[in-house]
């Protein structure tokens, strides 16, 4: 990427603009009523990720099958009614923010995404990195070595959240003493 959002730290990372506001801006620019409380955001270097819960449904069930159901019919619904204001409202924050903008609805036992970013990511792996890959490849787990790092990278994230979770939260602290800088005064 170049220009406005170039990436400054190594030849693929660097600066894009801070997203640190979000949360309140899209809290004031999303239409009343859209979802029962504020929407769930969440942010990387790539892309905004808004997922917002939907009103109950109101009625009984014949069992969870049918109320797995009712659920995603509520959700496509909103998400047709919501399209072109959800597309236009993307557009303001992806050129306030520099990043791509994705949404997603929530409701009851289901969450359902809309066309979230999908980033290719290169690294470099010695040979036994590449047998681990070659392994989940060769027993069908995944088709290609890019499917297996994605599922290794996905199944680090489920059973490592509350460390990786404290991780970020200290990352946060350190970032928020770095931007006060010393007082030189």
């Amino acid at each position: 990427m170049h220009g406005r959002f170039a990436r400054g730290r190594g030849w693929q990372q660097g600066e894009v603009p801070s997203a640190d506001d979000a949360p309140g801006w899209f809290a004031g620019r999303l239409p009343d009523g859209w979802f029962t409380g504020a929407p769930e955001i969440t942010i990387d270097r790539d892309e905004i990720v808004v997922v917002g819960e939907l009103p109950a449904l109101e009625g009984e069930f014949a069992d969870d099958a049918a109320r797995a159901a009712a659920e995603a019919g509520r959700i496509s619904r909103y998400r047709e009614q919501t399209r072109d204001e959800r597309i236009e409202i993307a557009r303001q924050a992806e050129h306030r923010y520099g990043r791509k903008v994705a949404w997603g609805a929530k409701l009851g036992g289901t969450t359902e995404l809309f066309t979230t970013l999908s980033s290719p990511v290169m690294t470099r792996l010695r040979q036994p990195e590449r047998l681990v890959l070659d392994t989940l490849v060769d027993a069908g787990v995944a088709r290609s070595r890019s499917e297996a790092l994605a599922w290794a990278v996905r199944l680090v994230g489920e059973h490592a959240d509350t460390w990786l979770t404290e991780l970020r939260q200290a990352m946060q602290k350190v970032n928020d003493v770095r931007s006060q800088g010393p007082d030189l005064g």
